[in-house]
């Protein structure tokens, strides 16, 4: 099974160039290079990006419609039409006070431009927010003051829209600057001549589309997107990554990974004692980490650099770490816990991914200054977010072992699962303490000290100490294989708040660049149900540990007697 899956690699390979070349339709302008965001990208994924910022969601149902438009098409009547956008509820507000302070409806999270900016507490509000930001700029927001500051980014994308100033479709000049420019700059920027043949390609694309003529707009779009590109073809991003990227976007790799190690743990639960089962979900397993794989090898090509500046980026390199760990050590011991124990933590990781676009945005942005061409940047976050992974699969491991004790008839948990969670501790520990190095030898790098304990600093360090207590209490004896569950339930609360808590509840340090905002419901529904499950556990196990000494208890008085 495993060598006819490698054998179809090569014809895998060779068939996705034809199937990439084919998913961009000539004739829209998903092809079309626009510049937004401080990069090039093809004008199908900003228009994607760009209304999931303004509405949260990749779909929209203008007042004037009666169905859900996809963001080309609302895109599209902005950029044509823009007039009578400034009612249509567009603008997400999505914290619940400031929706109050705004006078919305409870359960609308949507306001259009003309009500917020003619609101005179969101006026208020927002001058506020930007005297504190002046006066004291290391101060930390409060959640009002943070969606106050979201929202009036997004009344600032909102306005470019309708200026047509965010549609940067057109190349600088040879010798010029380097910035894209907007349709309306067309002839400060190239000689008439030049200017011309695009501008009545524009106008003709315009003309068909509020004409609602899809024949004549696929033709005036086709010839503009040519003429756009050939003022400068040497100022625009290859075709080549264009195809890459609207391939990228569109097939959603990273989704259809989760869907895969679905269908394999669903075959290790339905075939749990057959190598049937067994097989079907190393091939389903092996399938997932591919997709993973090929899913990072275009992010990387697309923005150049490692995947590790973002909360997006980590979390689906989580479930790459996890997936990669569990493969090796099942190879090495064939006992199935591993996968049982890995599979629902790199589904969860990357569902999360796929489904909270708000808190875990899967945009393709550049990088920071501070962290460009940063060689000890790339190996430090890696090598942190791998431990975060082997710390991950001993979650999955230990559920499988307080599982054993909560819903198991006979209570019994072989010894060597105990050793396999014991190995994975291992590694996750190892990975931290190298990774916590590697920050400090960056630190020193960038700020000119290894350790000034700021709260990801601080955080790292709490978390390391509290698995290396984990282990030693298990060396020492002061606990055995099942407290080396309990402990890696409660250890992993350290990394996420190391992780999680410090970037998005904290908001504080000099991290800023990893900083975000929402999902804190989701965070603490998670802690709360780790909780309740490893207390339940520990109470099952305690109370079957009484009666099994009451009863041994019994016995031996009974043979004294």
């Amino acid at each position: 099974m495993m060598k006819r899956f490698f054998s179809l690699l090569p014809a895998l390979l060779l068939f996705l160039p034809v199937w990439l070349s084919a998913q961009v339709d000539p004739t829209t302008l998903d092809g079309l290079v626009i510049q937004s965001g401080g990069r090039q990208k093809p004008f199908g994924v900003f228009t994607a990006e760009t209304l999931q910022s303004l509405t949260g969601k990749k779909e929209f149902k203008p007042s004037f419609s009666e169905k859900k438009l996809p963001a080309g098409e609302v895109l599209l009547e902005i950029w044509f039409n823009p007039q009578k956008w400034s009612k249509e509820e567009i603008i997400l507000v999505d914290y619940q006070p400031l929706r109050k302070l705004l006078g919305m409806d409870g359960k609308k999270k949507l306001a259009s431009f003309e009500s917020i900016v003619s609101n005179q507490e969101f006026v208020r509000a927002f001058e506020s927010l930007q005297k504190q930001k002046r006066q004291k700029p290391n101060d930390k927001l409060d959640p009002l003051q943070k969606d106050v500051e979201s929202v009036s980014g997004r009344l600032h994308i909102f306005e470019g829209l309708v200026s047509g100033d965010a549609y940067r479709v057109i190349p600088p000049a040879p010798n010029g600057s380097i910035e894209f420019i907007p349709v309306q700059l067309l002839g400060s920027a190239y000689q008439k001549e030049q200017a011309l043949p695009v501008a009545e390609a524009f106008d003709q694309m315009r003309s068909a589309y509020l004409k609602n003529d899809p024949s004549e707009f696929k033709v005036a779009a086709t010839r503009f997107k040519e003429l756009a590109g050939g003022l400068n073809p040497a100022a625009s991003i290859s075709p080549w990554k264009v195809h890459l990227e609207n391939f990228y976007f569109k097939f959603h790799p990273f989704r259809w990974a989760w869907i895969a190690y679905l269908g394999a743990f669903v075959s290790l639960l339905a075939i749990m004692n057959q190598k049937k089962g067994y097989r079907i979900a190393w091939a389903l397993v092996l399938t997932g980490l591919l997709l993973q794989i090929s899913g990072f090898v275009m992010r990387i090509i697309i923005s150049e650099r490692a995947p590790v500046t973002n909360m997006y980026e980590t979390v689906i390199w989580l479930s790459f770490g996890v997936s990669i760990f569990a493969i090796i050590l099942e190879w090495k011991y064939r006992c199935r816990y591993y996968l049982l124990g890995a599979l629902p933590v790199s589904i969860l990781s990357l569902l999360l991914a796929d489904s909270l676009p708000n808190v875990l945005n899967d945009s393709i942005r550049p990088l920071m200054p501070v962290l460009q061409h940063n060689f000890w940047l790339t190996v430090h976050v890696l090598t942190i977010t791998s431990s975060y992974a082997a710390f991950a699969l001993a979650l999955g491991v230990a559920h499988i072992i307080l599982g054993k004790v909560l819903f198991s008839k006979k209570h019994t948990i072989e010894a060597s699962l105990y050793n396999y969670l014991y190995k994975t501790i291992q590694i996750g520990v190892l990975l931290l303490a190298i990774g916590t190095i590697l920050g400090g030898v960056w630190a020193n790098y960038s700020w000119g000290r290894f350790w000034d304990w700021d709260p990801k600093e601080t955080w790292a360090l709490v978390a390391f100490m509290s698995y290396l207590f984990i282990l030693h209490g298990r060396i020492a004896g002061w606990w055995g294989g099942f407290g080396l569950a309990i402990g890696s339930v409660i250890g992993f609360m350290a990394i996420l708040m190391a992780w999680y808590g410090v970037n998005f509840v904290l908001g504080v340090g000099l991290h800023s660049y990893g900083f975000g905002a929402g999902g804190i419901e989701y965070a603490l529904a998670f802690v709360i149900a780790e909780l309740i499950f490893a207390g339940a556990a520990l109470y099952t196990y305690t109370k079957i540990k009484t009666q099994t000494r009451t009863h041994d208890k019994a016995l031996d008085a009974v043979d004294k007697n």
